[in-house]
């Protein structure tokens, strides 16, 4: 007689599919569950104070990052670096021809050739700077989805280019003011601050049009009309003290353009580097005004690029 042996029995499709072996949680119990084990949302914007350490813990990578980029600036043309000290020369050059001569606003401004090129080199500081920002994640956008970071070290980093190619240019500015009669003094001090300063202006503004153009990048083709506009009211090429009197404009233009923090950060490096620059040419309490607009300013646009930081590099 043989033996039979009985088949096991077939598994029920509640055995077989794992989804079906899972374990079942009551609403809010996987949060609760993934803050136990120290889990967080992948890409979730950090606490500011974590943003904050983030950023400093990168600051080696944000130096290496502009340095790079500035380098790699002119890496194509023969002149190579020499470009940085000549594109605001050659601007000044063409500023002096239009405005100086044609149009002849150097009148009754004393030491025109220093008051142009330095308001041309302060000037290009802070364009350069905002132009870069609306470059900032969409000019990198390969880099934001590729790897994790704090997307504010792109436009700090770009923000920190200009400033470092600011500082090649501040070289060919001594030489024009040595050779026209304008000597080092205990003033020149004044304008490591007046830097500082505007470089603060200058990366809070970057961040804030980072963050505009990461989303609506239209604005970036209208940002050079308002960067044109910006610079005409802001004293470049001519001494706005001598056009701001009561008989030609209102007092609230007045007021408005003696704030205007392109032309503050302009007048300080003057006042700091051309001796017949002389204080009473100061817009009233131009330092707290400068201090203003860098305090407001960088941490304004440092906290509205935070509030956006899961949003950068996403479709």
């Amino acid at each position: 007689m043989v033996s039979q042996t009985a088949a096991p029995p077939t598994p029920g499709p509640a055995e077989t599919d794992p989804a079906a072996l899972a374990p079942v949680y009551a609403p809010g119990e996987l949060a609760a569950l993934a803050a136990r084990h120290g889990l967080t949302v992948s890409g979730a914007r950090p606490s500011l104070a974590s943003y904050v350490a983030q950023l400093w813990g990168r600051r080696h990578f944000i130096v290496a990052f502009a340095t790079a980029k500035l380098t790699a600036q002119y890496s194509q043309a023969k002149l190579g670096q020499i470009w940085q000290i000549m594109t605001p020369l050659l601007n000044a050059t063409v500023y002096y021809f239009i405005f100086g001569i044609l149009m002849n606003t150097k009148r009754g401004v004393a030491d025109f050739v220093p008051f142009l090129v330095t308001g041309v080199f302060i000037w290009t500081f802070t364009s350069s700077s905002i132009t870069a920002g609306t470059r900032a994640i969409s000019g990198n956008i390969g880099l934001v989805r590729a790897l994790h970071f704090p997307r504010a070290s792109l436009p700090i980093a770009l923000a920190l280019q200009q400033l470092q190619q600011l500082l090649f240019s501040l070289g060919a500015l001594v030489l024009i003011l040595l050779v026209f009669g304008e000597f080092p003094s205990p003033s020149w001090l004044l304008a490591i601050p007046a830097l500082v300063l505007q470089a603060l202006f200058n990366t809070g503004v970057s961040m804030f049009v980072a963050r505009l153009t990461a989303k609506t990048p239209d604005i970036a083709q209208l940002m050079p009309f308002l960067l044109r506009t910006w610079m005409y009211a802001s004293g470049v090429m001519w001494s706005l003290d001598s056009l701001l009197t009561e008989d030609r404009v209102p007092h609230w233009v007045i007021v408005a353009l003696d704030c205007n923090p392109a032309a503050v950060y302009i007048d300080l490096m003057r006042f700091a580097l051309i001796e017949s620059f002389t204080a009473d040419q100061l817009p009233p309490h131009v330092w707290a005004v400068a201090a203003a607009w860098a305090l407001v300013c960088g941490l304004g646009g440092f906290v509205f690029f935070w509030k956006a930081e899961e949003r950068y590099g996403r479709g």
